[in-house]
């Protein structure tokens, strides 16, 4: 289990274990696929204490999607499926599980999709969604292009480059007054344009994500405990797509077994 889980968690490869062990390669390799078709233990998680999470997903390669549920406070994983997309259905069965587990959290952290917000409301009514700045500034700055042309693209442009360092209500109060002014002096024109033209459809979609997303973007001011951003499940991703790279011609199969396995090691250690 030892050369195993530095298999899994730190990427060595099959080489370096040889080296590290003092093992042959037939040994490493049937140490690798002994472990990887054993039945992966639950994760030990208290879910009764669960308060703050954070949720997101990710696909590798454009094929399966990969969600995850975070401890938004310690970073450890609460639940995960390797599915082929994001949807209401995956998201209401990960959340029903940890409900029926015992969790009532207060707030979740997400990305914005509508499919889990109808969920998240179908399981906990009341929970305080999150919306993630990161994911509302990426979107909106790429549908309003580099350098626009116009000048309600320009001016939405700089209030999406603001969304961050909004430490206090009062600078809140003055961005969401910036908000509205843009949308008196903008927002008629801007809906009356033509939406079959791709550079002002997506600026359309620039405004409307602004004004779906805003009630949900400052809950962090009330309990510095949520989470603003998604990112500390971003990072995660980041670092199990980079070991699962490391070990070239892992297939298709063996691929849900290696993120079930790196969860509950990673959770572990």
């Amino acid at each position: 289990m030892i050369w195993f889980a530095e298999w899994v968690i730190e990427g060595y490869s099959v080489r370096q274990l040889i080296r590290i062990s003092r093992r042959g390669i037939w040994k490493i390799k049937q140490i690798i696929n002994y472990w990887l078709n054993q039945k992966v233990p639950d994760l030990a998680i208290d879910f009764t204490r669960l308060a703050y999470l954070i949720f997101d997903g990710t696909y590798f390669k454009h094929q399966n999607c990969f969600l995850l549920l975070l401890d938004g406070l310690n970073g450890k994983a609460v639940d995960y499926r390797y599915r082929i997309r994001e949807n209401y259905i995956t998201a209401h069965e990960i959340f029903q599980t940890a409900k029926n587990s015992g969790a009532n959290p207060e707030a979740i952290t997400i990305d914005g999709n509508t499919s889990v917000i109808r969920a998240l409301k179908a399981i906990w009514p009341n929970i305080i969604i999150q919306r993630c700045l990161t994911h509302i500034q990426r979107q909106g700055l790429s549908w309003l292009r580099r350098y626009p042309k116009t000048e309600a693209a320009k001016e939405l442009r700089k209030i999406f480059l603001n969304i961050f360092g909004i430490e206090s209500f009062q600078q809140r109060d003055e961005f969401l007054s910036i908000i509205l002014a843009w949308e008196k002096h903008y927002g008629q024109p801007v809906k009356s344009l033509p939406s079959s033209d791709k550079v002002f459809g997506d600026l359309q979609r620039a405004r409307s994500l602004l004004f779906n997303a805003w009630p949900d973007m400052f809950h962090y001011l009330d309990n510095r405990k949520i989470a603003s951003t998604t990112n500390l499940i971003e990072g995660y991703f980041s670092t199990v797509k980079g070991r699962y790279r490391q070990h070239h011609g892992l297939s298709k199969i063996n691929r849900p077994k290696y993120l079930a396995w790196y969860i509950y090691l990673k959770n572990k250690y």
